[in-house]
């Protein structure tokens, strides 16, 4: 943590300094640090896809909600991420709509478990 902590001070600070004589060489410090940072967070995706693969063997049929929930944290992520990048590269109104879309995927990809739990209800009553 402390690795990436540092990282993103001293791009923000070489940004800092670049930004008043060249204010696109600043984007590119934040894009590529921000960058970097994503391949160090990806790296230590391993441990967590080892545990959600343990939990989708316990759970067997069921794994189906798992993998929803992960393509929704996925698109969380991305959304946030590259709606952060739009908006600190002045572009704001991109990075809401890149917001609005992720919040629409999200909801087209939670879809099955929504009809699920209606199901479950409407057997119930």
């Amino acid at each position: 943590m402390v690795k990436v902590a540092v990282i993103g001070i001293i791009a923000v600070f070489l940004a800092m300094t670049v930004k008043k004589d060249k204010q696109e060489f600043a984007m590119l410090i934040i894009l590529a640090a921000s960058l970097l940072i994503l391949g160090l967070a990806l790296s230590k995706a391993d441990d967590v896809i080892s545990v959600i693969r343990m939990t989708e063997e316990y759970l067997g049929s069921n794994s189906i909600y798992i993998g929803i929930l992960l393509k929704m944290v996925g698109i969380t992520y991305v959304a946030e991420f590259s709606s952060n990048l739009c908006k600190d590269a002045g572009f704001g109104a991109v990075g809401n709509q890149i917001e609005f879309f992720g919040k629409i995927m999200i909801m087209a990809v939670s879809m099955p478990v929504i009809k699920s739990l209606l199901q479950t209800i409407s057997e119930m009553l």
